[in-house]
């Protein structure tokens, strides 16, 4: 039994946790600026400073004062100073600071109207490279203001399209397109690099409509920069590419060429012989393998390093000597770190459990950090040996919250799913699981479909809340899912619906199966794919005594309305393919008949509103018992820590009247 002074993890605790963003390593290895964001549930405000931390852990100390609201902090070359990203008072948007480590104010060093994003230095430690979205028909900085204010001023509120995409996630988007400038850190006027060249560079990460920092880099030798474009211009197909580009003058050269569907995340290797980047070769299919390609710079010669390594190669970073890469990867319901050799492409696992993610390395040694976590631990910075994948811990952030809290133990159990096929499943238990009683059962349905669920801190649906309830909370990875090889990912396209559902039942056939499980108390529910799933169930036979449908895609007609709906669709479109009218939840609204709660944000472009009222409305019109949350300052997700509590507050209540809480017996 847990010890009587814990409490279980609650929405409450859970937002007062202080969150750790992608770190930077001093070029010695010995410091890593790490932001940390601290959010205020009663003001809806969140506030993020850049912390010092030393990496042979004798402890960490704050370096910033002010909010940097955009992280990413970047170390100069020579160690002297610190780049970020920041919007203070006066500010028109985000724009670059820079701080001296050895101590006084950090100094803004641009003042763009359009704003500053994802800074990276030069080697001489004198100039920064960073982003910004422009119009490319104006000449100056003084022109992008006067345009900005012209708009915000205008007595008509109209926006004007001639190709999509005309919003993103929680966007709309305007005329702009991302560039790359280079700054003097003495606050010099930023010039242009690639505004010239008709291309513009890669946009649109998650929720954001600005590239990332893996969208470029910058050559050691500081004289040439690679980035990653799209060639069609359109949105309609894109065609992804790796251009590089000397600094002064000439034209960016395409290193890839056609043929593939999306080449993205450039990095020099430190010695400056090699560029390696990703590769995907099908079209319309985000969780195609990643594949890693190794560009040599004096032949001009590319390969494919790993060919047969059945996973994607995401979040790289380079080994002090460049013989090697790391890689946090998404691996059989874990995020791994690998170790990939740029001799023969030999891939070597460095961790086994728990999940790893933003690393960074530095120095001789080499020092590799990365931020750990799992079900039951927030992301906290760590040293890892890579060696042999020992973990030394550098934060200590949240301990006194986490002392009060009691977690509920967790496991990782595999089930006989659709074909036969072995399912993967994490399992959740509440505090003090006694196995002799029978418990209710919380199903969750992830997203995606093809973002696996791995050993990871979760603030938007965090399984030990869920538990902390009374409920056996679990997370299978269908078909589909990612971590798992490229088969099983594509192995639900082009009917999406059918193996997920045919793997949820057998899920929940596993648990009816369960001496310690109530089968008559057993819910399901998901957001997004994991929404359309729950909605999927609302049409077929199941057992589940009600349903969340959070972000659900109800209606596959009317889904054109997405951000991403002028995409060409890999297996045809809704006039020529009859799956769509197979697979599309509203097609079976004669079935519905399990109460459900319905959760949609207005802002949600992804998955736009009109999904969550016309499920919510057939529901009613048909008498079944149903609620709908609706946020208007949400997007697909529900962000804000005050909404965020709602939320949890209003599932715990909508579970507890149909499947109780706690044991039966």
């Amino acid at each position: 039994m847990p010890d009587k002074q814990l409490n279980p993890l609650t929405a409450e605790t859970l937002w007062k946790l202080r969150r750790l963003g992608p770190s930077a390593l001093s070029p010695d290895g010995a410091l890593a600026a790490v932001p940390v964001s601290s959010d205020d549930a009663d003001s809806d405000e969140t506030r993020t400073e850049i912390w010092l931390v030393a990496t042979d852990g004798t402890g960490s100390r704050p370096f910033t004062t002010q909010s940097a609201t955009g992280g990413r902090p970047a170390w100069s070359p020579d160690g002297r100073f610190i780049a970020f990203v920041a919007e203070r008072e006066g500010d028109d948007a985000e724009q670059l600071y820079v701080a001296p480590v050895d101590g006084g104010e950090a100094r803004r060093v641009t003042s763009i109207p359009t704003g500053a994003s994802a800074p990276k230095w030069f080697p001489d430690s004198r100039r920064i490279a960073f982003i910004s979205r422009v119009w490319t028909d104006l000449d100056d900085w003084a022109g992008q203001r006067n345009r900005l204010e012209e708009r915000r001023n205008s007595r008509d509120s109209a926006m004007v399209w001639d190709r999509p995409m005309v919003r993103w996630w929680s966007h709309w988007l305007d005329d702009r397109d991302a560039h790359l400038f280079v700054t003097d850190i003495d606050g010099s006027e930023p010039r242009g690099i690639t505004v010239s060249t008709g291309l513009r560079l890669y946009e649109f990460n998650f929720g954001d409509t600005t590239p990332g920092p893996d969208s470029y880099d910058i050559a050691p030798e500081g004289e040439e920069v690679a980035f990653a474009a799209d060639v069609d211009g359109s949105f309609v197909d894109p065609d992804f590419r790796i251009f590089l580009m000397p600094l002064e003058g000439g034209q960016p050269r395409d290193i890839t060429g056609p043929g593939s569907a999306a080449d993205e995340s450039p990095s020099y290797s430190p010695d400056g012989r090699w560029l390696v980047h990703t590769r995907q070769l099908v079209k319309g299919f985000y969780a195609d393998k990643l594949r890693l390609i190794r560009h040599d710079r004096e032949s001009g010669t590319s390969v494919e390093l790993a060919e047969d390594w059945d996973r994607s190669a995401t979040g790289l970073v380079w080994s002090a000597d460049g013989s090697r890469l790391y890689g946090s990867i998404d691996d059989a319901a874990h995020q791994r770190i690998y170790s990939i050799a740029m001799s023969d492409g030999t891939v070597s696992p460095i961790t086994g459990d728990r999940s790893f993610t933003s690393l960074a390395t530095a120095g001789d040694d080499p020092v590799l950090i990365g931020l750990r976590q799992s079900f039951t631990e927030p992301p906290t910075l760590v040293r890892i040996d890579p060696a042999n994948g020992a973990q030394t811990r550098l934060t200590d952030f949240n301990d006194k919250l986490l002392a009060k809290v009691g977690f509920g133990d967790y496991e990782s159990v595999t089930f006989a799913g659709a074909n036969g096929d072995e399912i993967q499943m994490w399992i959740n238990y509440p505090p003090g699981f006694d196995r002799s009683r029978k418990w209710p059962l919380y199903l969750m349905l992830h997203g995606g479909p093809h973002n696996g669920i791995t050993d990871s801190f979760s603030a938007r649906w965090n399984a030990q809340i869920f538990a902390g309830w009374g409920y056996v909370t679990a997370w299978h990875n269908f078909h589909g899912s990612s971590g798992f090889g490229q088969a099983f990912a594509d192995s639900i396209n082009p009917d999406v619906g059918d193996l997920p559902y045919r793997d949820t039942i057998l899920a929940s056939d596993y648990f009816a199966r369960q001496e310690w499980i109530d089968e008559a108390r057993m819910a399901a529910g998901g957001g997004s794919f994991g929404g359309y799933l729950a909605a999927i169930l609302l049409g077929r036979e199941h057992p589940f005594r009600t349903l969340v449908a959070h972000a659900t895609v109800y209606n596959e007609y009317t889904q054109y309305a997405a951000d991403y709906g002028a995409h060409k669709r890999r297996f045809g479109e809704h006039w020529e393919d009859e799956r769509f009218a197979t697979w599309s939840p509203h097609i079976r609204a004669e079935n519905f008949n399990t109460p459900t709660l319905v959760i949609h944000g207005e802002q949600d472009h992804r998955v736009p509103v009109n999904h969550g009222l016309e499920l919510f409305n057939t529901l009613q019109n048909k008498g079944v018992q149903s609620r709908l949350i609706y946020f208007p300052d949400e997007n697909h997700w529900v962000l804000k820590p005050g909404n965020s509590i709602f939320w949890y507050a209003q599932k715990h209540d909508w579970l507890n009247e149909f499947i109780g809480q706690g044991p039966s017996d």
